[in-house]
């Protein structure tokens, strides 16, 4: 009875003294630039379940777990709101502010806008004098390293580099804080060297992760950062467990409902890439219309590219098509300022995937909203189809054209010191320049220029908004050697082509005809009835169906 006694004592005594914080607050919360509002919860109220130690009012601790569930699932709208309300109920909750910022810094992979920046100082700054303990002064240190007084002059991956030791210290001290863990495995995905191919921080992060992911299996932030980390050709099948678990643990997240797809797009499994995409399209739509926002969400449309994606790579033109009519009916994304990527990518997957060259030569935008000079590689992606459609219908004089834009383009990355997506765009000039010689009937060269391609889009891998390149570049090497007869080299194209996307529709059907023209009916045989199994219940109307249809049938008589 006495040991209660005390403990009730000690609930009253830090009550009150909560009582007393929110009564005489430091900061006027109000004059903050911050999201208020009722949450929207269009997939329901799960959001996973979080622990996060904090020493901010009894009151706000509810608020405060769905504020963290909603940031690990990168519901960053909501999740604002979340800690909004808990800094209104408590102004001197220092881990509120934290968590505001946090939810502004956006996706670790990009970080905020130029408006972004400035809000989150003010909240930081706000915030500097309030009382911390110090495992809270630990967080606010990192986030503050982040949103330094320079961030006008550095880019989003060198302001994260300086919030990445910062994490990881307060990882080290603090071994028991299991979220210490979590958001330092995420700023190791924030500065990941996409030209590592040892995977340095992708392993060390994963190894954290499963570490303490079976004592918190509904923790969305462990299961999220798993499939980030393992989001590579090379260690997706790690992943796959997680991933088949993530969009139960929070289905109230469109983004974990659509999350799961990256692995599987990763491992070629496409039924269930295509039920996860429906799934989150349709609560991004959903959000969109509850939020009142003027246009689609972005959420939205980058479901629909990895939803074309999968249609495409079971031949299911119908249902591709489908899709692609309903995005070409979305005049307005929100927010304004997203990468037109994914909506401009369907139609270029539509017309590249089915090899239809001369409608690729006449595509043209069509987000007439985009503000293209800001969007270079993004430009780049439709003047690149453009090339490849003009060379492979005969036309090399237009695909010169639109390869002289796609060094401009290049160029215009190299001084923006976009490294990344310069390395993109040089892969599709040398993709181009390939094409070009090829057919102007300097065959040799167009190999030479096609390998150089192939080694580029290895070193630098797919970006994480797209499902992949809309025509991987072994692929367009196997499809040149294909041409030239040297059938054994185009396969050896075709593998090297699966290896890193397995299932794809083109990927395995050159590799049945180069099997087919080398002479080795087995080989052929087995790949014409992958691309059976592959479109089966598809109701696919592609020639390459028929023709595989028509192997099997007569191999088998």
């Amino acid at each position: 009875m006495k040991s209660i006694q005390i403990i009730t004592f000690i609930s009253i005594f830090i009550f009150l003294s909560c009582q007393k914080k929110i009564d005489n607050p430091t900061i006027d919360v109000r004059s903050l630039d911050v999201k208020r509002g009722d949450l929207i919860l269009c997939g329901g109220d799960q959001f996973g379940d979080t622990s996060f130690l904090m020493s901010c009012s009894y009151r706000t601790r509810e608020d405060f777990q769905i504020a963290i569930s909603l940031l690990h699932s990168f519901e960053y709208m909501e999740a604002e709101k979340a800690f909004t309300k808990v800094v209104d109920s408590d102004p001197n909750c220092v881990m509120g502010y934290w968590g505001l910022a946090v939810s502004i810094l956006n996706h670790p992979a990009f970080g905020p806008s130029k408006e972004g920046y400035s809000r989150a100082s003010k909240v930081l700054n706000a915030a500097t004098a309030l009382p911390k303990s110090d495992r809270e002064q630990a967080y606010f240190d990192a986030i503050n390293a982040y949103y330094d007084n320079d961030w006008e002059l550095t880019n989003h991956l060198q302001r994260a580099e300086k919030m990445e030791p910062k994490m990881e210290q307060l990882y080290l001290n603090y071994r028991d804080d299991k979220e210490a863990a979590i958001f330092y495995a995420l700023a190791l995905f924030a500065t990941a060297d996409s030209d590592d191919k040892e995977f340095t921080k992708q392993l060390k992060a994963g190894k954290i992760l499963e570490s303490i992911f079976p004592d918190q299996p509904n923790h969305p932030g462990i299961a999220h950062y798993i499939i980030h980390h393992y989001d590579h050709p090379e260690l997706a099948q790690k992943a796959l467990p997680t991933a088949r678990s993530y969009a139960d643990i929070a289905p109230g997240s469109a983004h974990a409902q659509h999350m799961p797809s990256h692995i599987f797009t990763r491992l070629g499994l496409w039924d269930e890439s295509i039920e996860s995409n429906i799934n989150s399209a349709s609560s991004a739509k959903c959000y969109a219309e509850e939020a009142e926002m003027n246009g689609h969400w972005g959420r939205e449309v980058h479901a629909l590219d990895y939803l074309v994606y999968a249609y495409l790579q079971k031949g299911d033109n119908e249902k591709a098509m489908e899709q692609f009519d309903y995005s070409e009916s979305i005049d307005k994304i929100y927010p304004v300022n997203r990468s037109p990527y994914n909506l401009d990518a369907i139609q270029v997957r539509m017309v590249l995937e089915n090899k239809q060259w001369a409608k690729a030569a006449q595509l043209d935008y069509r987000y007439s909203e985009t503000q293209w000079e800001n969007f270079p590689w993004e430009k780049a992606l439709m003047h690149y189809a453009r090339s490849l459609g003009s060379s492979r219908s005969g036309n090399t004089m237009n695909a010169e054209k639109e390869l002289d834009t796609l060094n401009q383009l290049y160029q215009q990355l190299v001084q923006k010191e976009d490294e990344y997506r310069a390395e993109q765009v040089m892969t599709q000039v040398k993709a181009s320049e390939a094409w070009i010689n090829f057919v102007k009937g300097d065959q040799e060269k167009g190999i030479a220029l096609m390998k150089k391609a192939v080694e580029l889009e290895e070193e630098t891998g797919k970006h994480p908004i797209t499902p992949g390149e809309v025509v991987p570049a072994p692929e367009l090497l196997g499809d040149m050697l294909l041409a030239m007869g040297k059938s054994e080299e185009a396969l050896k194209a075709y593998e090297l082509d699966l290896l890193g996307h397995p299932n794809r529709f083109n990927g395995i059907y050159g590799a049945a005809i180069a099997s087919k023209q080398m002479g080795d009916q087995e080989l052929a045989m087995q790949y014409f009835v992958l691309l059976l199994k592959l479109t089966e219940g598809s109701n696919s109307n592609r020639p390459e169906v028929a023709e595989a249809q028509k192997y099997v049938k007569g191999r088998s008589i």
